[in-house]
C-alpha cells in the first residue's frame, strides 16, 4: 500500500509559514493504514521536513519526494518496483521536533518588533544540531539505497602539484558490496582540534558521487584547497586558517564517516577575499 501525503500549493508556498505536522487528517490516516497493512508505504511532498513522530516507527518505507514535478509519479513507480536504485542524500538535516532546529528561537520577529536577529551565527543547518549536540531524526547527507557500500584505505596528503599551504589531496576506497549496481555520495568533513575562534564540530568541504557495479571498488579523490582549513576573521576582514592539527573524516553523511585521518598545517596563512 502506498500513501500519497504531503503538501500542495493551497497548503504551502514560499509566501507563507506551514504547520510542522501534516494536514489535517493525514497523520491519523497513516496510523490506520499502518496498523491494518504492515507494508504500507509513506510518500511526503512537501518543501522540507514534517513531523512523522507518530508513524515512523509502524511503517517499513519513508521517502520524501520534496516537489517532483510531472514526472514524479513514474520516478517514485521505478523505485518502488527496482528498476531505478535510489541514490539521493540529503540536502539538510530532518529535526525529530520544530524546537530542535537551530532556528527555532529566533525565527520570528522579536515581540513588538519586526526585527529578527540571526543568533544561529555560523551553526546553521547540521552544524548547529552537533554543536547543541542535538540528534535529529536523519542527518545531512543521509540516504538509503538498494545497495550497500564500504569505505577504506583513507590517504590524506600535501598535494605537490599545487603550490601554497592547505592544499591536500583525500583519496579512499568506496566498495560495493551488495549484488546490484548502485551509486553513492561520498562525503570529506574537516574538523579544527583546537580553533581559536567558535567553530562547527566539523565542516562538509567536499564531496564525489560514485557509482559502482556489483561488487566493483573505485578509488577515489577529492581536493581541499586553503580554504577548507579557514575561517573568517572579522576583525581583521579575511580568511585565516591557524597552524596546527585537524581531522579529515569521510563517509555517507555528517553521522556516518568510518574513516578519518589527522593532519598539522605547520604554520597559518591568510586568504585574499576573492580567492
Amino acid at each position: 500500500m502506498i500513501v500519497a501525503a504531503g503538501f500542495d500549493a493551497n497548503s504551502e508556498s514560499e509566501g507563507a509559514d506551514r504547520t510542522f505536522s501534516l494536514p489535517f487528517g493525514q497523520d491519523e490516516l497513516i496510523r490506520e493504514l499502518a496498523a491494518i497493512n504492515k507494508n504500507t508505504i509513506i510518500t511526503v511532498t512537501s518543501g522540507g521536513n514534517v513531523d512523522p513522530e507518530g508513524w515512523l516507527d509502524h511503517v517499513p518505507a519513508y521517502l520524501e519526494l520534496w516537489y517532483p514535478g510531472e514526472r514524479g509519479g513514474t520516478a517514485l513507480a521505478e523505485i518502488l518496483f527496482g528498476a531505478v536504485n535510489p541514490s539521493g542524500h540529503l540536502p539538510i538535516t530532518l529535526e525529530k521536533r520544530w524546537a530542535d532546529n537551530p532556528v527555532h528561537d529566533s525565527y520570528y520577529a522579536e515581540a513588538g518588533t519586526d526585527r529578527v536577529v540571526y543568533k544561529e551565527g555560523v551553526f546553521v543547518g547540521y552544524r548547529g544540531y552537533e554543536h547543541s549536540q542535538v540528534k535529529p531524526l536523519f542527518p545531512f547527507g543521509y540516504g538509503l539505497s538498494y545497495t550497500t557500500f564500504k569505505y577504506s584505505h583513507l590517504e590524506v596528503k600535501a598535494d605537490g602539484a599545487s603550490s601554497g599551504a592547505g592544499n591536500y589531496q583525500v583519496s579512499f576506497d568506496v566498495t560495493n558490496t551488495s549484488t546490484r549496481a548502485g551509486a553513492d555520495v561520498a562525503q570529506v568533513y574537516v574538523a579544527e582540534a583546537r580553533p581559536s575562534v567558535p567553530r562547527p564540530p566539523k565542516e562538509l568541504k567536499g564531496f564525489a558521487r560514485v557509482e559502482l557495479a556489483a561488487g566493483e571498488t573505485k578509488h577515489v579523490s577529492v581536493a581541499l584547497n586553503p580554504r577548507a582549513f579557514a575561517f573568517y576573521d572579522v576583525a581583521a576582514k579575511h580568511w585565516h586558517a591557524d597552524a596546527g592539527k585537524y581531522s579529515v573524516e569521510v563517509g555517507r553523511s555528517s553521522e556516518d564517516l568510518p574513516l578519518n585521518a589527522d593532519i598539522t598545517l605547520p604554520g597559518a596563512y591568510e586568504i585574499e577575499n576573492d580567492k
